[in-house]
């Protein structure tokens, strides 16, 4: 096998050695459980690591990564994250983020056969056509391929707030709330779309409601009703 692979033991025994170092007790207090404020769900590119970008440590947020950082809801995989994030973990907020550069949405956007993945990429083939008119009519084929990338996580972000566990969880503690970032690679920013949460809740909330509920209440009323079940 080749040397690279054997460094990384390596370079895992030096990792272990120096969280013993700054805390004898880091791996004790690690195996002991999880409770993550963040669900990040992202790409699977290699150049775009969550934790790193964040500046958090282990169990501070939990992962999820695909090409092209898709919730599909026929998805099991994203959805059985999502749903044990919302409804077991209580994380606080859901962050989709996508990346400038994203090979997996410049596929999706080529003319040819990719075979297996065509069903996947077709997922983002439809936000294209969501957003065609506003695609088509900017002329710069870059800046229209960013664009993209921009609009398929607002409709990621979108997708997520379609689940009943988002939606019923919501009602009741105003939580989790949904983010939309891009990654850009060349700056090494993290860019928040500033996805309007309370207002896709509300436009969206005829079409997709689950709960036959209101979604969209004030803090203050929420605050309320969580007062009263106490």
């Amino acid at each position: 096998m080749p040397h690279n692979y054997y460094k990384i033991f390596e370079n895992n025994q030096l990792w272990i050695e120096k969280k013993l170092g700054d805390d004898a007790d880091f791996f004790k207090n690690l195996s002991e459980g999880q409770s993550p404020e963040y669900l990040y769900i992202g790409c699977s590119d290699s150049r775009v690591a969550a934790e790193e970008m964040m500046g958090v440590g282990p169990g501070e947020i939990f992962v999820h990564r695909n090409i092209a950082n898709v919730v599909n809801t026929l998805d099991m995989s994203s959805t059985a994250v999502i749903q044990y994030a919302v409804q077991h973990l209580k994380v606080k907020h859901i962050i989709v983020c996508g990346h400038y550069g994203c090979g997996g949405v410049k596929a999706a956007m080529t003319p040819q056969d990719f075979g297996l993945m065509n069903p996947w990429l077709r997922t983002i083939r439809d936000v294209y056509r969501l957003h065609q008119a506003e695609l088509d009519a900017i002329e710069d084929e870059q800046k229209r391929y960013d664009r993209l990338i921009e609009v398929n996580v607002q409709e990621q972000c979108i997708n997520v707030i379609k689940m009943a566990a988002v939606q019923e969880r919501y009602i009741l503690e105003h939580y989790p709330i949904v983010h939309g970032w891009v990654f850009d690679l060349k700056t090494g920013k993290i860019i928040d779309l500033e996805i309007d949460f309370e207002k896709i809740l509300h436009d969206i909330q005829k079409v997709y409601d689950l709960t036959n509920s209101d979604w969209v209440m004030s803090r203050k009323d929420n605050k309320n009703l969580n007062n009263t079940e106490l």
